[in-house]
């Protein structure tokens, strides 16, 4: 935050000055960083006048791909589980029966049976970057596509962030991660609309026509500074800091993040996901996120985070997914629904995964072990060509056998759906080298 080493000096109406300097403040996954420190490097981003948009749904744990995408029915007992398949609106389509209600939009939604390249990890970074752990871990890491999305097409509208996370803190905390901002530092981290993030969007006691008196007073402060700044690091810090008040100052962030001001019957419709099973140290399946979700879009934000549910079925696993896949089915069908009576789901795409798929073999708790070897997506709209199946995997669901699709693959087409070409599209590195947001394209049968 900005702060500046003097003696305590009250205003007029009893704020202190360092009080005054924290107005304006977001919590990010920095904690200390500004408002005015993301908007910086932003400032230079052309906007487009189409506004393309990504909900990434990471499903934390490893959700089993056996029993929601890809039934094995020929498999044997103990391959194949409790689940029966169901048919789609798609003509050869089947899915897990807890499905019902998805079942019925298959033809905006894309099955991925044959995923391959995870590793055996619990974390959200191949489903936020699309690379493992190890990339660039020198130079920072891999940055997260809101954070790539933050740095390289910037916000929609000056008062709202590009890049939310809606991921609830996780007692395993990897899974409750937002998106990493990698090599491309701290200004480009989420906003993350919970607790003093939130609270600090509100101006308490304070009308915006002493607000904007005391933005006379701040660029006093700033010049002061920049006295100070013998290297000029100061400069331009007057327009971030204009954009950061003017989030304080607009009501369309806090807007989209208010459900009282929704209708009833969409509120109804998604559901709550309560009460919240199978948590642990996970994710709650708190089904009005998805709903935020599509209200932050809205407003202007390009990426949107959230983690769903724990899908770590070492026991118990096919309760848990009659729990989590059932309330899932229900938020996701209404979100899919909503976006398109809005007009926006050819704008929009939805990517429900995990960091990987659980094992073929039902172990003695009833439940499914990691299994990297292979995993199973789902995606929803985004001007894809949809209604279609990509992969297999064998008899077992232990392989892909046919069309295996890597996690860049997947993120490559989430990438190309924002309007970013990842064959030709890069973002510098500390070391000044451009660095690809993919190393491979997007999936070739969807765009």
């Amino acid at each position: 935050m900005l702060t500046i080493p003097s003696t305590k000096h009250r205003f007029c109406d009893g704020i202190t000055r360092r009080g005054f300097l924290k107005i304006g403040a977001l919590c990010t996954t920095a904690g200390t960083l500004t408002l005015a420190d993301i908007f910086r490097s932003e400032a230079k981003a052309n906007q487009s006048n189409q506004h393309k948009a990504v909900i990434n749904i990471f499903l934390g744990g490893g959700p089993p791909h056996q029993d929601m995408w890809d039934i094995k029915t020929e498999a044997p007992a103990e391959i194949r589980g409790e689940f029966r398949p169901i048919q789609t609106n798609v003509t050869g389509i089947q899915i897990c029966e807890v499905f019902d209600r998805l079942a019925q939009h298959m033809d905006k939604c894309v099955v991925i049976r044959s995923l391959v390249g995870a590793a055996d990890r619990h974390d959200a970074l191949l489903c936020t970057t699309g690379y493992t752990n190890d990339s660039l871990l020198s130079l920072g890491g891999r940055p997260s596509i809101g954070a790539v999305v933050s740095r390289l097409q910037g916000p929609v509208d000056p008062s709202v962030p590009p890049f939310v996370g809606l991921a609830r803190p996780t007692e395993h905390r990897p899974w409750g991660d937002p998106g990493r901002t990698g090599f491309l530092g701290p200004t480009h981290a989420p906003f993350i609309p919970d607790g003093p993030g939130l609270q600090n969007l509100t101006l308490r006691n304070i009308t915006p026509e002493q607000f904007a008196d005391r933005r006379s007073l701040l660029q006093s402060f700033d010049h002061l500074r920049r006295d100070l700044d013998a290297s000029g690091a100061m400069a331009g810090m007057d327009a971030s800091t204009q954009r950061a008040l003017g989030v304080l100052t607009s009501s369309r962030l806090l807007d989209a993040l208010d459900l009282s001001k929704e209708d009833p019957r969409i509120v109804a419709r998604y559901g709550t996901g309560q009460p919240y099973r199978f948590q642990y140290d996970g994710a709650p399946t708190c089904n009005d996120q998805l709903l935020i979700a599509r209200r932050l879009v809205e407003a202007g934000v390009r990426v949107v985070t959230l983690t769903y549910g724990r899908w770590d079925s070492h026991g118990d696993n096919f309760n848990l997914v009659r729990d989590h896949g059932a309330k899932l089915d229900q938020a996701l069908s209404a979100l899919i629904e909503d976006l398109e009576g809005r007009g926006m789901l050819n704008d929009v795409t939805v990517a429900v995964w995990g960091e990987f798929g659980r094992t073929p073999r039902i172990n003695n708790s009833n439940g499914r072990d990691h299994w990297p070897q292979v995993a199973g997506a789902l995606l929803v709209g985004g001007g894809m060509r949809t209604g279609q199946v990509i992969g297999a995997t064998n008899r077992l669901g232990e392989y892909a056998t046919h069309r295996p699709v890597h996690f860049q693959e997947v993120m490559a087409t989430l990438y190309h759906n924002l309007g970013l070409n990842p064959a030709t599209t890069t973002v510098v590195d500390p070391t000044g080298r451009p660095q690809h947001l993919t190393d491979m394209p997007p999936i070739r049968e969807l765009v």
